[in-house]
């Protein structure tokens, strides 16, 4: 007889699902396919001949040390530049406060470990990032929302849920939120800080897009607003130097870290030693901050080559709104159109997005779309945006 897998899986198994981003991956496969879906930086623009230097001259100095065994916490080199990098953006912290995960998203596993049983309560803005919805989903929490609008998550909506229920975390991200692109206003900042210290919640703060900003003042961070210890932050280098490296930063209070730690230990033992090291040396060499003002540069240009072709070709009733910075942008369908539904036309037009339902929580955004700007050029975004807007002329 066969074996019974579904007979052998744990509870927690049945709330698995699928990334809808990641099952659009292949059609980047198709040269014809002009994909606004994944959440991709531009590949021409990864720093190659600086990480084959760099990497040549870890080999020349620290070689075998690099493919070695690392600590748990992270390469020590590395945890001190990034506290300082975060301490001039008005955190109080220190190395013995960070730990290098393996992606921004092992760092919401982590605390999905961490703090989540059955049913525990985890408030989230509507929409939000879906790999985080998965990750909280596999320890089987419950969803309380709170809708976005321009100013960001409406955060004058979280009393009533904060005096009602135990909540476990706040999850957001404040800088040029995936998908919507929406930044939190400094206002509602002041009043979710406020908030989370009259009800003693956590905040989870995402800020992986938010070294990318095309225009308008930037604001300071939940953390550096932070004076009791109540934020975990999570930063990224993916977005800013290579996803394929795999090396982001938790940065936590020590009271939480020792058991983030015994996490990040059951999970993968270290982030990965030669990837943490070439990180290390774009930092020291001051390297990053000016690829960072190369790709700014460029992602202005392809964010305002994008809202340019929607303004030029989308049919009237298609609402949008303008990223101050990040890599998406979030459009809203006139009112009928079923992006899913859309989908399938869309791809067969040779161009493809991601459907907003995927990002609410409890349901929802059946006529939004996500739409990324950082991975085509000028010339494919205008391409792609015009066959979009013929395939919902269609439908219209």
């Amino acid at each position: 007889m066969a074996m019974d897998w579904e007979k052998k899986y744990c509870e927690r198994a049945s709330a698995m699902y699928g990334s809808m981003t990641r099952q659009l991956m292949h059609l980047i496969a198709d040269p014809e396919v002009i994909s606004f879906g994944g959440g991709l930086p531009a590949w021409d623009l990864f720093p190659v001949d600086s990480v084959k230097a760099i990497t040549n001259a870890i080999f020349e100095g620290d070689g075998p040390a690099a493919l070695q065994y690392g600590t748990s916490e992270g390469y020590l080199p590395l945890r001190q530049a990034v506290a300082e990098r975060y301490r001039e953006k008005g955190f109080a912290i220190g190395p013995e406060n960070v730990l290098i995960t393996s992606g921004a998203q092992q760092g919401i596993d982590l605390m999905s470990k961490l703090f989540i049983d059955k049913g525990d309560v985890v408030v989230v803005g509507d929409p939000t990032f879906l790999t985080a919805l998965q990750s909280f989903s596999l320890f089987q929490a419950e969803y309380l929302s709170a809708p976005l609008d321009e100013e960001g998550m409406q955060v004058e909506r979280l009393p009533e849920i904060l005096e009602k229920h135990n909540v476990k975390f706040i999850y957001v991200m404040p800088n040029f939120q995936n998908p919507s692109g929406i930044t939190l206003s400094l206002e509602r900042r002041k009043r979710l800080m406020d908030m989370a210290r009259q009800y003693r919640v956590p905040i989870l703060e995402d800020d992986a897009y938010g070294e990318l900003r095309y225009s308008g003042e930037a604001l300071p961070a939940l953390k550096a607003m932070d004076t009791e210890n109540q934020v975990i932050y999570l930063g990224s280098f993916s977005k800013v130097l290579s996803p394929g490296i795999r090396v982001s930063a938790l940065i936590a209070p020590e009271e939480t870290m020792e058991k983030l730690v015994f996490a990040k230990q059951a999970a993968d033992l270290h982030t990965d030693n030669l990837a943490q090291r070439i990180v290390c040396e774009f930092i020291e060499r001051d390297l990053l901050d000016s690829h960072i003002r190369v790709i700014i540069s460029c992602y202005r240009k392809r964010r305002d080559a994008m809202l340019k072709a929607m303004d030029r070709y989308l049919p009237k009733g298609v609402r949008w709104i303008k990223p101050d910075g990040g890599i998406f942008l979030w459009a809203t369908l006139p009112r009928g159109l079923d992006s899913m539904a859309l989908f399938e036309k869309a791809v067969k037009a040779k161009v493809a997005y991601v459907p907003g339902s995927c990002y609410y929580a409890k349901g929802g955004g059946e006529g939004d779309i996500r739409l990324n700007f950082t991975a085509c050029d000028e010339e494919k975004i205008e391409t792609g945006i015009r066959r979009l807007a013929e395939v919902i002329a269609d439908s219209l």
